[in-house]
């Protein structure tokens, strides 16, 4: 009878982690998707606008990944608070939010703003690049404020539980984005459609016109994911002050800081990762971008999983029930395991078809298809790893996955790329072959933090 019992538990444990994963995973498909289509526009017109988007990216990801470790903070307490059922502190902090999103909001439009000339000469961009890359990097940050709306409000909404609205917002989001670029990248021209001839009217602002495209589509998304989190009927702000109040903000930073520090250094890295990359060469340059950017729909499942990890392991420390602690995590890395093991075998498969799918240059396609096949064999172990961190970050435990992180990137990955790079003259598949082995060790740490209890709060008497 008990392990009918436990059967069923598992079962409902399974069905419940999907129910919070699936929204989340099916958000950043159809992000991914846009991805795709926006990186084939820019990629028709040639190699050199490919790397103009691509050099700044890891830029934008370091800013966006900054707001998202502030965010995290307010996931790991709503979280907490909804499990306990201490509601009306969960609306209090949604009302913090509101203030984070807009003072990172501005911070970072100010700083990037000021920086867009600066930064494609920091990334080593060539020559041809830089001019195009700078005015694509102003642009897309003119609506920063929106750009952390988007990203704080829908942590928020996914920490209750509610991740279907922030797949709904993103959706619409993405959508609107590849419309734009459709009508603002390419010049009028005549277009084949159900037999007929049609003259399809466009702007021919080429790379800019992508990132004019992109700027719009994320302030309509800052716009409604601000209006979804006010109409939320337990975590609306609405009542409550939006001055600061630190009994909330307190515990909330004290996940978010050093999370926002990980992320920046970790983040600083990738940069100083994709900078010896650029040195490499416009055809190297292009084929890290497009790879980069195939290879983010087969970790999907990875970091679905991680919004339900953050949230189900949150919940299960505000229930003090160390029992559902462990049931949930061991559910999450069972079906973590299996999903990544799957993913990692079809990129290996089509690694070749999707560089096609993105550029017709021979070079490009044939130097992306090898790094993709390289990081394939290990994208179970990196699944693992990025679930583990999100079950700690959960229970606010951050401290050791700071350390491992910085000390990862900085000591294995850049500092590994530059001595294969500058020292013995490897190309892109020796910098790829530095980032897998970064990777790997993420997992084993990650693993031996699991497993030794250190992490959990019902089992240490830890309280964040």
């Amino acid at each position: 009878m008990q392990n009918m019992t436990d059967k069923s538990s598992g079962k409902s444990l399974t069905r419940m982690v999907l129910a919070l994963a699936w929204p989340t995973m099916l958000e950043q498909w159809l992000s991914v998707a846009a991805q795709y289509v926006d990186s084939a526009m820019v990629g028709r017109l040639g190699a050199a606008a490919t790397a103009a988007v691509g050099t700044t990216s890891t830029v934008s990801w370091m800013v966006g990944s900054s707001v998202a470790a502030l965010a995290l903070g307010f996931l790991a307490y709503i979280a907490r608070e909804y499990g306990a059922q201490r509601y009306d502190n969960a609306a209090r902090a949604a009302a913090q939010s509101a203030l984070a999103a807009l003072v990172s909001g501005l911070f970072f439009t100010g700083l990037a703003l000021a920086l867009s000339g600066l930064v494609p000469r920091w990334m080593n961009a060539a020559p041809e690049v830089a001019p195009t890359a700078s005015k694509y990097f102003f642009i897309i940050y003119t609506p920063m404020v929106f750009r952390a709306a988007t990203i704080i409000f829908g942590t928020a909404l996914r920490a209750s539980g509610d991740t279907r609205t922030p797949m709904k917002v993103n959706l619409i989001v993405n959508g609107l984005n590849v419309v734009l670029n459709y009508f603002l990248i390419y010049e009028t021209r005549a277009v084949g459609l159900l037999g007929l001839r049609l003259n399809m009217p466009g702007a021919g602002m080429g790379v800019i016109g992508a990132a004019v495209g992109t700027a719009v589509a994320v302030a309509v998304g800052g716009v409604m994911m601000t209006v979804a989190l006010w109409r939320h009927p337990r975590l609306s702000p609405r009542g409550h002050s939006l001055r600061p109040d630190m009994a909330i903000l307190k515990p909330c930073l004290k996940v978010a800081v050093p999370s926002a520090l990980q992320r920046f250094g970790t983040s600083f890295g990738y940069v100083a990762f994709a900078s010896v990359i650029n040195g490499l060469g416009t055809v190297s340059t292009a084929a890290h971008t497009i790879a980069n950017t195939a290879e983010s729909a087969f970790y999907i499942p990875a970091y679905g999983i991680q919004t339900a990890a953050a949230t189900l392991s949150g919940q299960a420390y505000g229930m003090r029930d160390e029992r559902r602690m462990r049931d949930v995590t061991r559910t999450l890395l069972r079906l973590e395991a299996m999903m990544m093991t799957l993913s990692g075998a079809l990129l290996f498969v089509l690694a070749e078809w999707m560089m096609r799918r993105f550029t017709p240059d021979e070079r490009v396609v044939r130097l992306g298809t090898v790094v993709l096949r390289m990081v394939a064999v290990t994208e179970p172990l990196y699944g693992v790893a990025v679930v583990l961190e999100g079950i700690f970050q959960g229970v606010g435990d951050i401290m050791y996955a700071f350390g491992c992180n910085i000390a990862g990137m900085w000591g294995v990955r850049v500092l590994g790329t530059v001595i294969a790079v500058h020292v013995f003259g490897g190309g892109l598949t020796a910098a790829w072959g530095c980032m897998i082995a970064h990777n790997i060790l993420l997992f084993i740490l990650f693993l031996i933090r699991y497993r030794t209890g250190k992490w959990n709060p019902l089992v240490t008497g830890d309280r964040f």
